[in-house]
């Protein structure tokens, strides 16, 4: 169900979206009210679910993780797939996760140190996983687009 937004709102998240330090009274004098009515309107999008939270994005090249990678997963069997994932989670450099429709069972991101750090995971964690047939890797080359869902 969509959470019902007035252009303040939109106004909030997009400032929120570009910059999730902003201050507060910097985000009330863009909008022209004040600084508590800002503050309750922020509670209000993270309440409902909206706004899920915010963090600071790391540089993962400067990390160490240089290789970045999708991996594809199949199951062996139907049903497989609560126990493949509570193995998943126990593998750091896995960011990402996603269930999807298609011939793959899972999608997922992961960072790694280098091509051969990835075959590592890949060969000696992911692979080895009961229920685990296969997967399927794509590595990033590169990154053009990083953004949030549009504000309309």
């Amino acid at each position: 169900m969509a959470v019902q937004i007035d252009e303040i709102d939109k106004k909030i998240l997009k400032l929120l979206s570009s910059d999730a330090r902003i201050p507060f009274l910097e985000i009330a004098r863009n909008c022209g009210i004040s600084g508590a009515a800002i503050h309750q309107r922020v509670s209000k999008l993270e309440d409902s679910g909206l706004i899920k939270g915010s963090c600071y994005l790391m540089n993962e090249t400067a990390l160490g993780y240089t290789t970045c990678a999708y991996v594809g997963v199949h199951f062996e069997k139907g049903g497989v797939y609560r126990s493949v994932l509570e193995e998943l989670k126990k593998i750091k450099e896995i960011v990402e996760c996603h269930y999807t429709t298609g011939n793959l069972g899972l999608l997922m991101k992961i960072y790694a140190k280098d091509n051969s750090h990835l075959m590592q995971i890949l060969s000696n964690q992911v692979q080895q996983i009961p229920g685990v047939a296969s997967t399927e890797t794509f590595i990033s080359l590169e990154q053009p687009i990083l953004r949030q869902v549009s504000i309309e």
